[in-house]
């Protein structure tokens, strides 16, 4: 098996493209929430989301600015890589379609064709002339996470040398509408991970990509290593269409199944970037979680959701926060859960309230579920020399 090394990312979130915006945004523990300036947000319950200022750009766009940076940072153009997206499409296309439908002008069809998954890596693919295979991953809130997986498992087998990996999402009325509907958003201006009075979860901006490659293939071209994947598991509990299971029994299995690939024990692991919606229901799930997989210890290893800074980015979120933890790992510095208000006794997790902590960490765990039971976990290994 290959050990896979990160050797190059890029980033985009509301705090603006690139890594030194989102460390100073998301090590500040100053959230990016203000009230949405996209769409009229007057006829919802919720009217805020972490919005890049001005014009909404597209998954495309911002995909793109991650894909230049990460190559960049790698040092390599990518050729003959397979490129790994999470994606729920374009919806701005759905909503012309259906705008034109309402009002019985004839819808444009070959939009709606051009805002399907595929078209994304596709598109990327083409552009910066990567391999293949070219694959959109669809399953929501663990998408990216699930391309990072298939990614390095990719490499670890000897099937590829190196990888594109990511995901973007961008705030759009849609899915708010969809998830305010569902009374998954909270009616403040922040949100508040694992604290007593959390009231529910808010979008935000996100887009992501990850340079992977095998350790003799980054060591041969003399490249930088910013970390490691060294395990990842996937799971499904099927508990429920949209909760979580209520003992964090998915969760905890895909953790279990990270650590033991990477051949890491629980007792190794110094942070944990939680998925941490801020949901009544998520975070007791995965504070018991936390508990099959830490006993005792899941007290007082660091867990935080920097969801509490950059909003839910649905699909990307997976993959900015492997970028976000691997920050963590490079600067010796645990970013803060904000908005934190007092703990809870259903949430007994040591969460970085408001403030970044400084702390020497050589591994970490990332964790992402979804709707319909998919859960997904990363074990992320500190920078190493590759001489």
């Amino acid at each position: 098996m290959h050990e896979v090394v990160v050797t190059g990312y890029g980033v985009f979130t509301a705090f603006g493209f690139g890594v030194q915006a989102l460390k100073e945004g998301i090590f500040s523990g100053k959230p990016a929430f203000a009230k949405v300036s996209r769409f009229d947000s007057s006829r919802y319950r919720a009217q805020y989301a972490a919005e890049y200022p001005g014009e909404a750009p597209t998954q495309l766009a911002v995909l793109r600015e991650c894909v230049k940076e990460a190559l960049a940072r790698a040092g390599q153009d990518g050729a003959g890589a397979p490129v790994l997206l999470g994606t729920d499409g374009d919806h701005a296309a759905n909503i012309d379609f259906w705008a034109a439908h309402a009002t019985e002008n004839q819808p444009e069809g070959t939009g709606v064709l051009h805002s399907l998954p595929a078209m994304l890596p596709e598109a990327i693919g083409e552009e910066f002339r990567l391999g293949r295979p070219r694959l959109a991953f669809v399953n929501a809130c663990v998408a990216a996470t699930n391309a990072i997986a298939y990614g390095a498992h990719l490499i670890s087998i000897g099937k590829a040398d190196s990888v594109v990996c990511g995901g973007a999402y961008v705030v759009n009325e849609d899915l708010f509408s969809h998830f305010d509907s569902g009374r998954a958003l909270t009616t403040e201006a922040l949100i508040r991970p694992f604290s007593a009075g959390r009231k529910g979860l808010l979008h935000g901006d996100g887009a992501a990509a990850l340079v992977l490659e095998s350790a003799e293939h980054a060591r041969r071209r003399n490249a930088v290593s910013y970390g490691s994947v060294l395990g990842w598991g996937l799971a499904a509990d099927a508990h429920h269409p949209v909760q979580p299971h209520p003992q964090g029994r998915g969760l905890a299995t895909a953790a279990r199944a990270a650590l033991r690939r990477a051949g890491v024990a629980a007792e190794d692991i110094g942070y944990v970037n939680a998925h941490g919606t801020g949901t009544p229901r998520n975070d007791p799930a995965e504070s018991l979680a936390l508990r099959h997989v830490f006993g005792d210890r899941a007290g007082t290893v660091p867990v935080s959701s920097t969801k509490s800074t950059t909003g839910h980015m649905l699909e990307a979120t997976g993959a900015v926060e492997a970028v976000i933890t691997l920050l963590a790992l490079t600067e010796g510095l645990l970013p803060p859960t904000a908005g934190f208000l007092e703990a809870d006794p259903e949430c007994p997790v040591d969460c970085v309230p408001h403030t970044a902590r400084p702390a020497r960490v050589s591994r970490a765990l990332s964790l992402n579920a979804a709707f319909g039971g998919a859960n997904a976990a990363l074990v992320l290994g500190a920078p190493q020399s590759l001489e």
